[in-house]
């Protein structure tokens, strides 16, 4: 293909660039503790509205009076009934069709086992041809959990911790191979027995999904969850159960397993994650990353300093150390590390490369020379030997602004990024999964035809769910 020649930007030259010309601070244990609870810096710049201005402005006010005080935001005589949407009490949101609408619909997706709710359905269809979404997810679940929490309703939430904790124990095969002790389910289904008016469960833990792949993410979201849980309420004697301290172990074993992998990242198959069709994220996918980032400090505050948690503990600590270097090192891409990678040498042998992962320059995608602003940058989607995948995937930057993977240079780039390109971002629609879409040959080969997944569809380029 013809490539074009990447000019150097003289007015990004003051930025401090993580990628380029900076490495994460040597920060100590102590240091990493410290910061756990530490949120990001605001990022105050005015963005394009995509609704009218009186509906933000509502909306903002809701948000200011329900989410001033972290520590406040839960009141415990404060609770709502499950058939209407607590509006009154002091942290309320300011009450406006749209939210009385969602949490009606909200309301209506909650799933029952012995009279509890235990979570929600991915979606309310009555369809025939409903597949798995009348299930309940672990991942689709994590922000209907948000806003219980958030209007001060936790017993939901907190039965679907224990739920798929005790689901968790359950032994997992597919076909004759049996999955790792710590995998959470992708998803569980309530059977309701009228004749014997009882309830049981059943779990998916890859064995019925499309494609057969187990859910990376599930037990990343399940302790990312437990923290929120923990956060929101105050309460840290669910987190402190021995059975909520062996789940955080079992899932950190499976993520902290040495092996292979010359790399902190985490290594998983196509399809593991909200993407859950083929797409060409096989290798370390950003959205992995950025949540398995998360996990780890949400783990240095969950787990007990007792000598299996102590343990495990100093194993957090170095991976964190592992993680944020090799992520905003290797993942990060603004208009200098373009340039940069434009002018790699191949076939570097030494441990003083600098194209270590022998990427070609050649394989620099036309399109990202015309998307690349002045201003602004991301974390690419995929980075593993002689291959870079340069699109910008949504969920796995925004995770990483919420987890502070990335730095408050890193997180304003993301920002300014979103703003250069709103109309190709985001333009009449929610934000893009992921940009550009894949089409034509490159369709075929990398998703298999898959009709969902057709270009500006779905995960391609699409919304989620689209």
């Amino acid at each position: 293909m013809g490539l074009k020649r990447v000019e150097s930007r003289p007015e990004l030259a003051g930025m401090k660039k993580a990628a380029s010309r900076t490495s994460l601070p040597d920060l100590d244990d102590t240091d990493l503790s410290r910061l756990l609870d530490k949120p990001p810096r605001p990022i105050n710049i005015e963005r394009q509205r995509s609704f009218e201005e009186r509906s933000i402005s509502e909306i903002s006010v809701g948000l200011n009076r329900g989410l001033g005080s972290s520590e406040t935001l839960y009141s415990p005589g404060g609770r709502s009934t499950w058939e209407t949407p607590r509006s009154s009490a002091p942290n309320a949101f300011e009450p406006h069709p749209m939210f009385a609408e969602a949490w009606d619909a909200l309301r209506q997706s909650i799933v029952f086992f012995n009279g509890q709710p235990v979570g929600t359905i991915a979606a309310n269809d009555q369809t025939e041809d409903a597949l798995n979404y009348d299930q309940v997810f672990v991942r689709d679940f994590v922000p209907s959990a948000l806003a219980f929490l958030m209007n001060g309703e936790p017993e939901i939430v907190k039965n679907f911790l224990l739920k798929t904790l005790y689901l968790q124990g359950w032994e997992k095969r597919v076909d004759r191979f049996k999955l790792g002790e710590g995998v959470m389910p992708a998803s569980f289904k309530v059977l309701h027995n009228p004749n014997r008016k009882t309830d049981s469960l059943l779990a998916d833990f890859g064995e019925s999904a499309i494609g057969r792949v187990a859910p990376v993410d599930s037990g990343l979201w399940w302790i990312i969850l437990l923290r929120a849980y923990t956060k929101s309420t105050g309460d840290s004697t669910l987190a402190e159960t021995d059975e909520c301290q062996k789940g955080i172990r079992l899932i950190l074993t499976l993520c902290l397993s040495e092996g292979f992998d010359t790399f902190p990242t985490l290594l998983c198959a196509d399809g593991c994650c909200m993407i859950d069709r083929q797409m060409g994220i096989y290798g370390y996918p950003v959205e992995i990353q950025a949540l398995f980032f998360m996990v780890l400090r949400c783990a240095l505050v969950l787990l007990k300093h007792d000598t299996e948690g102590k343990e495990f503990v100093d194993r957090v600590l170095k991976r964190l150390h592992a993680l944020s270097y090799h992520m905003r090192s290797y993942f990060w891409i603004d208009i200098q590390q373009l340039n940069n990678i434009y002018r790699y040498k191949t076939e570097e042998y030494s441990h003083t490369a600098v194209n270590k992962f022998n990427v070609i320059p050649e394989s620099i995608p036309e399109w990202l020379l015309d998307f690349m602003p002045n201003r602004g940058g991301y974390f690419i989607g995929n980075v593993s030997p002689a291959r870079m995948d340069f699109r910008w995937f949504a969920l796995g930057n925004c995770i990483a602004i919420l987890s502070c993977l990335a730095t408050n240079e890193q997180s304003m780039a993301i920002m300014d990024l979103i703003e250069e390109r709103w109309e190709e971002l985001v333009g009449e629609m929610p934000l893009k999964v992921c940009y550009p879409a894949i089409e034509n040959h490159e369709w075929r080969i990398v998703t298999g035809c898959d009709p969902k997944n057709t270009r500006w569809s779905y995960h391609n380029g699409g919304s989620w769910p689209g």
